[in-house]
């Protein structure tokens, strides 16, 4: 059954005509923001991949993907999760060189995703990658990457409240690094997600870092696919909203596995059978460049600087009726 969250004495900033005008310039200005930031660019993207490609994104290794049929080419298609993979071969397909990147505008269909405050079945990306050497599969080059896309952001919230003064976000374009195993040291009697909510109090705007691997404790902080990230160079960044008194994260993002890192990676996921597939053969063999990405919540992006309290405020989708219900109780608006 979903979960939905009504903030105490909550009421949007906008009205439903300025909501959609608001996203609508939102997502222009961080666009172009964040193009400048990473030097990169538009690109074209698949809504769907083959389901023998291994182009899908497994994300935690258990959602099932949506599945269909082609008739003319007796194949099957999936509903891609994410990106993530396909990216990089689109850097060596349109012959990206070091230092240059791209975008794209990802949508994507998550059956499996509980419903809340800030999941639904339709998850909508600012999906990016860019070609990197291996001199900057680094920790620095990574942290750098991370203050560009904050100041993006900070950049976008500055631009939106002159134009709707009644909005009251405030982000911090500070950012404080942490490990995820840093984290379960300072927090060793909390759960993943309480850390993450004492650490974000605090500090603000955090990127927590190193998630994937099992932990001393013997657990993971949360779940990544083993074929994209590496473990050791990526991270989330987190937001602190005020509306839902939460950490809120905005980006999942890395350094992509190189060789090493696959083969470590795919070794501790129990996952080797996947060697024989088209683009884990393509990243062993050295045709795909090196690469950092990620993805960055477009509908998320929209919720936090426009104050909303619910994802349903900012995006249309498919709701049970204890949302429907609830927000209707509310006074908030569900598209």
């Amino acid at each position: 059954m979903s979960k939905f969250f009504v903030p105490a004495n909550y009421k949007s900033h906008l009205s439903l005509y300025e909501t959609q005008r608001a996203i609508g310039e939102l997502r222009k200005t961080f666009e172009s923001k964040l193009c400048a930031a990473l030097d990169i660019c538009r690109v074209t993207a698949p809504l769907f991949v083959g389901s023998d490609t291994g182009f899908n994104d497994d994300l935690n290794g258990v959602e099932r993907p949506v599945e269909f049929d082609i008739l003319e080419t007796k194949t099957n298609a999936q509903i891609v999760h994410s990106l993530a993979k396909w990216k990089r071969y689109a850097l060596y397909a349109y012959g990206f060189p070091v230092g240059k990147g791209l975008y794209t505008d990802m949508n994507a269909i998550r059956r499996d995703e509980e419903m809340d405050n800030i999941h639904s079945i339709y998850v909508d990306q600012w999906d990016w990658e860019k070609a990197i050497s291996a001199e900057d599969r680094t920790e620095e080059y990574l942290k750098n990457t991370v203050k560009g896309i904050i100041n993006a952001l900070c950049d976008t919230l500055e631009d939106i409240k002159k134009s709707y003064p009644s909005i009251t976000t405030d982000i911090k374009r500070e950012v404080s690094f942490i490990t995820s195993q840093e984290l379960e040291d300072m927090y060793p009697d909390l759960t993943a997600k309480e850390r993450e909510n004492a650490y974000t109090k605090e500090h603000k705007t955090v990127f927590l870092m190193q998630i994937g691997g099992a932990l001393k404790s013997g657990k993971k902080h949360d779940g990544r696919a083993p074929d994209y990230d590496d473990w050791k160079l990526n991270g989330d960044i987190l937001i602190w909203n005020e509306v839902l008194q939460c950490a809120f994260e905005i980006s999942s993002m890395g350094i992509r596995v190189d060789k090493d890192a696959l083969l470590r990676q795919l070794k501790e996921a129990d996952a080797e059978d996947r060697k024989n597939l088209p683009f884990h053969k393509m990243l062993l063999d050295d045709t795909l460049p090196l690469s950092i990405g990620g993805g960055i919540g477009q509908s998320r992006l929209c919720m936090l600087i426009l104050g909303k309290a619910h994802i349903g405020e900012v995006q249309v989708s498919v709701w049970d009726s204890n949302t429907l219900r609830t927000g209707k109780e509310a006074g908030i608006d569900i598209l």
